[in-house]
């Protein structure tokens, strides 16, 4: 989850589906209320962390902050240097999500098949926006964090496109990489503000909506395949600090691309991903079985 979050385009929130933890985890952020407070001051820690699914959530959110700290700089430079096969990549994978997500609505009626339909036209006209300037307001930070964690814990919806949006995705990476405590915390608190808000608003659509719900989480991943499709036309670019930001690009097919196209890498690297995801979901069945 950490290094798609990572990638503007990419969703933690369908690295989270595919793997099986995904309602567990919209279940256990929503345990943290006031009720959890007075577990702990009433029955103790071990009744608190058993209410909260503490193991679970300490392994998962460790794991997105290591990768994050990690893959952040390596990430950015394939970006930079290696687009086409590093979109070839993710675009596997989130073309797979989109057959594992889809099998899990139960019943395939008029209503699901419109809501699909609007989430996809939702998630490609977010795809379509021009990012903002720059911006490094601390409120603003603040703002983008608990906006972009929403997004993050949709499928389909990338965290990091949303800042990129937000004009915000350049400041936080800079942050990150140069350990910018006051920068990360104000981004962290942000992203705390929104999980717990929005959190609860998911759990409610999938007690009383399931089916409709997941039609829509798979619409905003079909959707979400524009903004990562890997062969572009760049119309319009624009440079924020040493990034170089694209403002309006146009999907090409690879042999009408100004340059190498990298076509067999890119076709392995795509066939890579997206078998990686059903290796990863027969994982998580089996160990789901197990559990």
């Amino acid at each position: 989850m950490g290094a798609a979050d990572v990638v503007p385009g990419v969703s933690g929130g369908t690295i989270a589906f595919i793997s099986g933890i995904y309602e567990e985890l919209i279940s256990s952020i929503n345990t943290i209320n006031l009720g959890l407070w007075k577990t702990l001051r009433k029955a103790g820690f071990k009744p608190f962390w058993k209410q909260l699914n503490g193991n679970f959530l300490v392994a998962l959110f460790a794991g997105i902050f290591i990768s994050v700290l990690s893959l952040a700089k390596f990430l950015s430079w394939l970006l930079e240097n290696e687009p086409i096969l590093l979109w070839s990549f993710f675009f596997g994978l989130v073309l797979a999500s989109i057959f594992l997500v889809g099998k899990e609505i139960k019943k395939w009626n008029l209503v699901s098949i419109a809501v699909l339909i609007l989430g996809a036209g939702i998630a490609y006209f977010i795809t379509t926006l021009p990012p903002s300037e720059n911006v490094d307001s601390l409120p603003y930070l603040f703002l983008s964090g608990a906006l972009a964690v929403c997004a993050m814990i949709l499928p389909g919806i990338s965290g990091a496109f949303i800042l990129v949006l937000l004009g915000s995705y350049k400041t936080i990476l800079d942050g990150v990489h140069e350990r910018d405590i006051q920068l990360v915390a104000v981004v962290a608190f942000g992203a705390v503000f929104g999980l717990l808000s929005f959190a609860r608003l998911l759990k409610w659509m999938f007690k009383n909506y399931k089916n409709t719900t997941l039609a829509l989480l798979t619409g905003f991943i079909l959707g979400s395949l524009n903004k990562i499709w890997p062969w572009k036309k760049v119309l319009e670019s624009k440079i924020f600090g040493d990034k170089t930001i694209t403002i309006d690009a146009q999907n090409i097919l690879p042999h009408q691309f100004e340059g190498n196209p990298q076509l067999l890498p890119a076709i392995l690297l795509a066939i890579l991903g997206f078998s990686l995801i059903f290796m990863l979901e027969r994982i998580a069945s089996k160990n789901k079985r197990n559990y």
